[in-house]
């Protein structure tokens, strides 16, 4: 028979894991559940292109860490490439307008590609980085994220593999940074509120 929670009990609340630096609030993922999560999902990776060779196309700059450690995990031949979209400066929040500061040297007609993402927030970065890559004839392609931020979604985005949900909160770490600081630390936590405290917009992405 299943069992309900009476009204009175309360939800457990969620353990927080001490911060490691004092700009951060509170550690989400520790190094050591990242790199379990990270071998997880290279391990499902290799499976899925058993037989196949993949280029990785890396989103610069927050990506680079999660694809330095997903690669050396995989199993599978593959080749790496890297993009930079940039619609971010020092604001928080994306201004929805979006410039190629540097585009595939690889040509990925016919090929396999892997788009290795840091976070997956508004939706519209991936978007428009699908509908570029798709323009150029690949044999098929798929999205590996770290991290994802449902509630933040402008426009709906499918990611094939993902690593963790992250909740409504201004995350850095592991390559995500806030005003290009924070990505070398090892793990991903929350950013103090007050750190980008006069910012113009609420943050939505680090």
């Amino acid at each position: 028979m299943r069992t309900t929670r009476s009204a009175t009990e309360k939800k457990p609340a969620r353990t927080r894991k001490p911060a490691l630096h004092p700009d951060i609030r509170e550690v989400l993922y520790t190094q050591e559940e990242i790199a379990a999560k990270v071998k997880t999902m290279a391990a499902q990776i290799s499976r899925d292109y058993a037989g196949k060779e993949v280029i990785l196309v890396c989103v610069l700059k927050g990506a680079a860490v999660f694809l330095a450690d997903l690669m050396r995990q995989l199993t599978v031949p593959c080749i790496v490439d890297y993009v930079n979209w940039s619609s971010y400066g020092t604001s928080t929040s994306s201004s929805g307008v979006f410039r190629i500061l540097q585009d595939l040297e690889e040509s990925v007609e016919s090929r396999h590609v892997l788009i290795v993402e840091d976070i997956i927030d508004t939706g519209l970065t991936l978007h428009y980085l699908l509908r570029h890559i798709r323009g150029r004839n690949p044999a098929s392609v798929k999205v590996a994220a770290l991290l994802d931020k449902p509630s933040k979604r402008k426009i709906e985005v499918h990611t094939d593999y993902c690593g963790f949900k992250v909740p409504d909160e201004f995350v850095v770490g592991y390559g995500l940074d806030y005003d290009q600081k924070y990505r070398n630390l090892p793990f991903v936590g929350v950013l103090r509120p007050e750190i980008y405290a006069g910012s113009d917009t609420p943050p939505d992405k680090p």
